[in-house]
């Protein structure tokens, strides 16, 4: 009996540990998502900033290229997807349990940013 309750006190110690990782590996791809839409978003069209026509996000691929640098930067593979006014970031990365048995666990973070930009004048 002593071992089958030993037994119990172990998994039930094993789906604490290894949710409480999986959560905190699922926080840190929904941060990094995020975090790349935004620096996306960010992205200036240089040439009308130069020229004085106002600061606006470069909508033709720059944004999406700064969101894909980000996410090579961090060391994590994801999707970058420009939705018109919006970029879309989508990153999947593998949580490895600290008990074996559980296998590997997939994660995946979603982040977006609106890219707003000012007319120029």
């Amino acid at each position: 009996m002593v071992a089958v309750v030993i037994i119990g006190i172990f998994a039930v110690l094993a789906l604490v540990v290894d949710g409480a990782g999986r959560l905190q590996a699922l926080a840190k791809a929904e941060g990094t998502a995020q975090e790349a839409a935004r620096a996306g978003a960010q992205a200036l069209d240089v040439g009308q900033a130069i020229q004085g026509q106002g600061f606006t996000v470069d909508t033709s691929g720059q944004a999406a290229a700064a969101a894909r640098a980000y996410l090579t930067q961090a060391g994590v593979t994801g999707t970058v997807t420009p939705d018109g006014d919006h970029l879309d970031v989508t990153v999947t990365a593998a949580y490895r349990p600290v008990f074996p048995f559980f296998g590997t666990w997939s994660v995946t973070g979603h982040g977006s940013a609106q890219l707003v930009y000012q007319a120029g004048g």
